[in-house]
């Protein structure tokens, strides 16, 4: 079981092909011909040495698609445009800006908007142009240069500018969710060269990441937002420049996004094949049965399914066996990153690994797979799972390297014992793992008095709260928390409605939750928000654990400047066993396939996306059935 994941728009972002022609005039014959072969364009030499244009960069290595390219090869550059596509959402919401920590935004509000560049599905971290028609970077990346493209436009039919650009990333840094500040840390300051070159410059040369990240962000109108509190949250409809705009709402209930029919990229190959339902639909639900029960209902038409027990059991129902729902496993090659139960370290109560060690010992995976899950998902052992970024056996060559710069001040056991998970017969007696973490809590200071575990030293008892969003996931903290009760610590398990619940862990005003850090094929700046210490006692931050260490800090560090793809891979590989010996969480488990449901009336490409699901984006309906649908959800209304 995973927690419930986002219908938002997918990150399978790409570009079209570059605009060259405007330097072609700046250059001889032969450089003209190394531009038209290869997209890129380097020019004179400063002191932060040669400077590069081009259509797209990599991290490592060069992008999988030239500057010509006609479209990803993960859509379908003929599929038909029409239809709505019904989607579920949980929980409700009061804020149409999502970019501000106040509020529950809605689902789905990423349509409305377009980022500088846009990554694809098809490669660990290579950034394309999107608003942006090329990229600018020198080769120590100490600043990155976008010229955006000029038919860009809002909504409204204004142009699409660098002032709106820095504007954005200003507003951003001072009033946005706090992990823009965090993320965008580095960068010293934003300027418009002019009315379509916007230039940012960074802290420090030397971050690879920090140019491709810049492209990442979302580019908000200026004139719109002046004269409102973009602090504040709201209920009007904002602009974009996206491929959809917000065409009705309920608060709380549903939102219904409609294509925009003379959106500016419409015709770039980066967005060919792409964007191909007229409308976008999500009803909210408060509960997930009855949000199955809808689907079951056919009251929408996709499902990504979280829950094992409900893929095992739920869809023996007429519509599977008939067709008219189609139930499909859809392997992937995603990076799984690391889902637990997460230890509030702030809490005086979890501050010591040897009660976070023993707490691990107590839940037992085996029996829960095999009686809960149908034995369908294996245990996460890494923070990076299903990737070659996980730690694996003993450290060696380089990341050993690294890891002895920090020898003494990490556990001694990061050197001599590859890190194991707790494990079980699956039979339900845990008595060995029982023994263990008994002797662990002991060595910590508790001790098991009448039933009861209580700290030598001042008696307290050991209790604390296991606090939820979904109450279906009681099932799966329960046989955790008998677990528990049998080693004496008194466990409550509370669930809460999603804007409570976002408030208490925004305020890290809880003791444990089920947190989910997913993570990429290149880790970088957003491990600060994860692990940082300078993010641990920032409101809205991700790092829930409270980790404040700075041998993190650093291996944060070694990452973000990795000058090569394998530096990297060592790199991580070493903050990976770094995390899994400090015991921050109850490590869950994942499935390297999407468990998926859909209206047999739901097309999509031949060649599947590499990393990713773009069903929202990169699927359609297929036309046969366009008048019927309609025509019987008239009949239903």
């Amino acid at each position: 079981m995973h927690m419930t994941t986002s219908h938002s728009r997918h990150n399978d972002r790409a570009l079209a092909g570059p605009s060259v022609v405007r330097r072609l005039a700046l250059v001889g014959g032969a450089m003209m011909a190394s531009i038209l072969a290869t997209g890129s364009f380097v020019g004179t030499a400063g002191a932060e040495g040669r400077v590069t244009t081009a259509h797209a960069f990599a991290m490592h290595g060069e992008p999988l698609y030239g500057p010509e390219f006609a479209h990803f090869n993960y859509v379908d550059p003929e599929a038909p445009k029409g239809g709505t596509l019904r989607l579920s959402a949980f929980g409700g919401f009061d804020n149409l800006n999502g970019y501000i920590l106040r509020g529950t935004p809605a689902t789905g509000l990423a349509f409305l908007y377009e980022t500088l560049t846009e990554g694809s599905s098809d490669e660990a971290f290579t950034e394309y142009g999107l608003l942006a028609e090329s990229i600018s970077i020198p080769d120590d990346r100490s600043w990155v240069e976008f010229r955006l493209r000029p038919e860009a436009r809002w909504h409204d039919g204004r142009p699409l500018t660098a002032e709106d650009v820095v504007w954005t990333f200003e507003t951003l840094t001072t009033k946005g969710h706090p992990f823009f500040s965090s993320y965008y840390a580095e960068v010293e300051r934003a300027l418009a060269v002019d009315a379509h070159t916007v230039r940012f410059e960074f802290a420090r040369a030397g971050n690879r990441e920090l140019p491709l990240i810049m492209g990442q962000l979302t580019v908000l109108p200026k004139h719109y937002w002046e004269g409102r509190d973009f602090a504040a949250t709201t209920l009007d409809p904002p602009i974009g420049s996206g491929p959809y705009r917000i065409a009705d709402f309920e608060p709380g209930r549903s939102i219904t996004y409609e294509r925009v029919e003379d959106w500016w990229g419409a015709e770039l190959p980066i967005n060919r094949g792409r964007y191909n339902f007229d409308r976008i639909a999500f009803d909210y639900y408060r509960d997930l049965e009855i949000m199955f029960e809808a689907f079951k209902a056919k009251q929408f038409d996709f499902r990504l399914e979280n829950s094992a027990k409900r893929w095992a059991t739920g869809y023996d129902i007429p519509a599977v066996r008939s067709g008219e729902i189609v139930k499909e496993l859809i392997p992937h090659e995603d990076p799984q990153g690391m889902q637990g139960f997460v230890f509030n370290t702030r809490r005086e109560l979890f501050a010591d690994p040897l009660v976070r060690r023993a707490i691990n010992q107590l839940m037992d995976f085996e029996w829960m797979n095999r009686n809960i899950f149908f034995d369908q998902y294996v245990r996460s052992d890494s923070y990076f799972s299903n990737t070659e970024l996980a730690s694996r056996g003993l450290p060696e060559g380089e990341e050993l390297a690294i890891l002895e710069r920090y020898r003494g001040r990490v556990p001694d056991a990061v050197f001599s014992e590859p890190f194991r998970l707790p494990e079980t017969d699956g039979s339900g007696n845990i008595r060995s793992n029982l023994r263990r973490a008994l002797g662990l809590l002991r060595e910590a200071g508790w001790e098991v008095r009448d039933g009861v575990l209580r700290n030598t030293s001042t008696d307290a008892t050991f209790e604390f709260e296991v606090l939820l969003v979904q109450a279906d996931f009681e099932r799966v903290v329960q046989p955790f928390a008998r677990n528990l009760e049998r080693a004496g610590i008194k466990v409550t398990i509370r669930v809460v409605d999603s804007s409570q619940y976002q408030n208490r862990v925004d305020g890290y005003d809880f003791d444990m939750v089920v947190g989910s850090f997913g993570q990429s094929l290149s880790p970088g700046n957003e491990q600060l928000d994860f692990w940082g210490s300078s993010r641990a006692d920032v409101p809205g931050s991700r790092n829930l654990v409270g980790i404040n260490d700075a041998v993190v800090d650093e291996l944060i560090d070694l990452i973000i400047t990795a000058p090569d793809r394998e530096s990297l891979i060592q790199r991580t590989r070493a903050l990976d066993r770094v995390l899994l010996w400090g015991d921050y969480l109850v490590p869950h488990w994942h499935i390297a396939s999407y468990r998926v449901a859909y209206r047999d009336f739901l097309r999509r490409p031949d060649t599947p996306a590499r990393y990713g699901l773009p069903y929202a984006t990169t699927w359609w309906i297929d036309p046969a059935f366009h008048a019927a649908i309609d025509s019987g959800r008239s009949a239903s209304q």
